[in-house]
């Protein structure tokens, strides 16, 4: 790492370190300040122009920072930076300092680590496999919120030693493992916490902007298969050829999922007719169980056997998987269903959009009968498609004419291909917004009972802003105010 400590002021060394932070916004007393700069995002394979946060070090300070890792190419010379070199840990990359203690920390805590990747579902998976561990008596560490790149997971092990915590109190990590560009992120993320088990949940045409083809999409993807330990386990999505290519990429034990292909986990008798809840027999090499999922669609059933079989891996009985996804909540912003006191009901999905997942989620609106009268799609412009993306957007419009549909919005630049095609392929009721906040104040005019309602888009599409518009004027099944922006 080659850490600097000369000249810091003697008394930092008799003061504990509290947490770790990389934002100068939210740092508080007694964290380590990481000051990132330009040249450490391009190493680490970040796309775009980013702030220098050695501007930022003072008012780190003022805030109680304890004191920061700085890159002393930046320090020398600066007379600001210099005067402050009583509470600088000069290094040569501040992000390959984090990335260097996050390995010191697991190096001695030394347990099992489950690494999950796929083009969509990640966060899902992620908090459905740590629900089930702990549920059958693990004592899980897991990535915060979707915390999966360069950044996020080092921050997430340093979760271990941060207020107060204990890595002995800790059996296992769940962590996701995300990329986006072609310069091996995953690859450096296996290097920090190689994976005792690994989770490819799917391979999408998502990232095309950066990385050209899906089979680049899956060759990056595949490196977590590759960084697996010695021994380690590869579970993989039974109905995705592209994952089960990476079958190949490891010597150790497979465990195949899945629902169209024979897979070791999989759901039988599936019955999808109640709206919100998913039940099914799981069947596992272990044995099976009948099981309950309180989410929808097909996807949210995949990530559950996905979880279910990194559980089998590690030998929990498909009883104790089965109960604990009973109790399963989805995360926010990834299909939450919010039954609304006017008689109408939205599927929050809004965090983030591809072609296939938006597809799936239509397609279970397009299965839902009971109490229904309208199924509602409110769509935000899909991004990082790369140079095919208006047709992958027109293409979806066909599609969602196709499955039957009853009212389709489009959302913000290219969405309007999509609500172009839909009505081309007979849907009447397609309508374009230039904007989020545009197609909320509608909505609020719009919604009426019986109305099955999916928001989704790509986060800084903001779909999320119809969701909130329709909470802070609606209130929900069992409430006798009107929620606020607090409730999410």
């Amino acid at each position: 790492m080659g850490v600097t400590t000369e000249g810091l002021s003697a008394e930092i060394f008799d003061k504990e370190i509290v947490d770790y932070s990389i934002d100068s916004r939210t740092v508080s007393q007694g964290e380590l300040f990481f000051a990132l700069s330009q040249p450490d995002y391009e190493r680490a394979g970040f796309n775009g122009t980013f702030a220098d946060a050695h501007d930022f070090i003072a008012e780190a300070f003022q805030k109680g920072a304890l004191a920061a890792v700085a890159r002393r190419d930046r320090v020398k010379g600066d007379a600001k930076l210099e005067a402050l070199s009583g509470r600088l840990l000069l290094v040569d990359d501040a992000i390959a300092a984090l990335q260097t203690l996050a390995r010191r920390i697991y190096e001695k805590w030394a347990r099992p680590v489950i690494g999950i990747t796929g083009s969509a579902g990640k966060t899902t998976t992620k908090e459905l496999t740590a629900h089930v561990l702990a549920s059958s008596g693990y004592r899980v560490l897991k990535s915060e919120r979707n915390y999966n790149n360069g950044l996020g997971l080092p921050l997430s092990v340093l979760q271990m030693v941060s207020r107060g915590h204990d890595p002995g109190k800790f059996d296992l990590a769940v962590l996701e493992m995300g990329m986006s560009s072609p310069t091996h992120e995953i690859q450096r993320l296996v290097q920090i916490t190689p994976p005792d088990v690994g989770v490819e949940l799917l391979v999408a045409p998502v990232h095309l902007e950066h990385l050209g083809t899906i089979e680049n999409v899956a060759a990056m993807k595949a490196e977590l298969i590759e960084g697996l330990k010695p021994g380690g386990v590869a579970v993989l999505n039974a109905d995705d050829e592209l994952v089960m290519e990476m079958k190949s990429k490891t010597d150790g034990p497979v465990l195949t999922f899945g629902i169209q292909h024979e897979a070791d986990v999989t759901a039988r008798e599936i019955d999808t007719s109640r709206f919100g809840s998913i039940r099914f027999r799981l069947q596992t090499p272990m044995g099976q169980a009948a099981a309950e999922l309180p989410m929808t669609g097909q996807h949210n059933l995949m990530n559950a056997l996905a979880a279910s079989a990194v559980a089998t891996a590690l030998k929990v009985k498909p009883e104790l998987i089965a109960n604990a996804l009973r109790t399963a909540k989805p995360p926010k912003m990834r299909g939450e269903v919010l039954h609304f006191a006017a008689g109408f009901t939205l599927v929050d999905d809004s965090y983030n959009s591809n072609p296939r997942s938006l597809i799936g989620m239509v397609s279970t609106l397009a299965e839902a009968s009971e109490n229904v009268s309208r199924r509602i799609v409110i769509a935000g412009e899909m991004l990082e498609l790369g140079p095919e993306a208006p047709e992958m957007h027109r293409a979806t419009g066909r599609e969602v004419a196709r499955l039957g549909i009853d009212v389709l919005w489009g959302v913000r630049g290219l969405a309007a291909e999509m609500t172009a095609a839909a009505e081309a392929a007979g849907l009447r009721t397609a309508r374009f917004f230039e904007s989020s906040a545009a197609a909320a104040a509608a909505a609020l005019n719009e919604v009426r009972a019986g109305d099955l309602i999916l928001v989704k888009g790509s986060r800084s599409v903001e779909t999320d802003k119809v969701v909130k518009a329709l909470k802070e004027n609606f209130p929900l099944t069992g409430k006798d105010v009107r929620p606020t922006t607090d409730d999410r």
